[in-house]
């Protein structure tokens, strides 16, 4: 049986350091050093239009070209999508890869660079 979408992201964040998940809105988020870098969107949640999702940090521009080169599986997410960050949809069809990639940029742009140099190096 495959694991949850909830259960596979929340591998991928808690593998990178110092990452933690917090509880809030009734729905877990992903923080390193108490920054937010991931929050995952059940399908039951009202914003979520039945579907699973992971908003992530990313640059506006970033969010714009995901957005345009697959608008199906991403999307500018309500109250922080004009800052930025991106949903991505955690349906069927989903590249945990790419999702993997996200989170990871998402947790380096939160981190601090003594804690991201555990991951890139000096």
């Amino acid at each position: 049986m495959a694991a949850s979408p909830v259960a596979r992201l929340r591998k991928i964040c808690l593998a990178l350091p110092e990452a933690h998940e917090v509880e809030a809105w009734q729905t877990p988020t992903f923080r390193v050093k108490g920054k937010m870098f991931a929050m995952f969107i059940p399908a039951s949640d009202k914003q979520a239009g039945g579907r699973p999702a992971v908003w992530c940090k990313a640059s506006p521009t970033e969010q714009q070209l995901l957005i345009a080169s697959d608008g199906g599986r991403f999307f500018s997410p309500p109250y922080v999508g004009h800052k930025g960050w991106v949903g991505i949809w955690l349906d069927a069809g989903c590249s945990w890869t790419v999702v993997r990639d996200l989170v990871q940029d998402s947790w380096s742009r939160i981190a601090p660079a003594r804690i991201r140099r555990l991951v890139t190096g000096p």
